[in-house]
């Protein structure tokens, strides 16, 4: 082979390897975009899980040590008390029945109905509202109790995963921490990870 050749061969090479490298650059930021994005779905389901299992045993998140623990367990996403880059929202349920409501002598009654008892909300309540409703803010007290759950239309939950009966309850927990850097202004905004367990 002369020396003449091997030069064109090195020249190709070098164009192919140009050619190459765009895919893998792709790749490779693509890689690295997914990895953290699952790492930030990982810690939005052990905040949420964490709180909710909390919450189930009686954790009281109207205080702000309750609130600081669950500050502390979101650390690396960015959330505060009352703002920041996260929310956390729990909510008690439970089944109002027709005859409930007879007995309590209530017209209009919220009757054969599910509907949110207490309503907490933790860190950047803006970000995102619950799936299962929200309640009138008037009727929600400093400690999370919902008054007038019985009564007013705002109290029902759309709350379709379990059917309670009357005296029971279930504690839900729901996160979301959104994912401004995977945004592309324009095209694909809003990004960001809910994740909602039922205790």
């Amino acid at each position: 082979m002369t020396p003449q050749m091997r030069t064109k061969e090195r020249g190709n090479a070098v164009i192919e390897f140009a050619l190459v490298s765009w895919v893998l650059l792709i790749l490779l930021i693509g890689s690295a975009a997914l990895g953290l994005s699952l790492a930030r779905s990982i810690t939005c389901n052990q905040v949420c899980r964490a709180a909710g299992s909390m919450y189930v045993r009686g954790v009281d998140f109207s205080t702000n040590g309750a609130k600081d623990e669950l500050v502390r367990l979101a650390g690396p996403l960015g959330m505060t008390r009352t703002g920041g880059n996260g929310v956390v929202i729990l909510s008690k349920v439970t089944w109002i029945s027709a005859a409930a409501c007879t007995a309590a002598g209530l017209s209009p009654c919220n009757a054969n109905k599910h509907v949110i008892m207490e309503r907490l909300t933790i860190g950047n309540a803006s970000l995102r509202s619950s799936a299962i409703g929200t309640p009138n803010a008037s009727l929600i007290q400093p400690n999370g109790a919902v008054t007038n759950y019985m009564q007013d239309a705002s109290a029902v939950a759309n709350f379709p995963f379990l059917q309670l009966n009357t005296n029971e309850f279930a504690y839900v927990a729901e996160s979301y921490f959104p994912s401004p850097g995977f945004d592309f202004a324009g095209w694909y905004t809003g990004t960001g990870t809910y994740s909602r367990y039922i205790f």
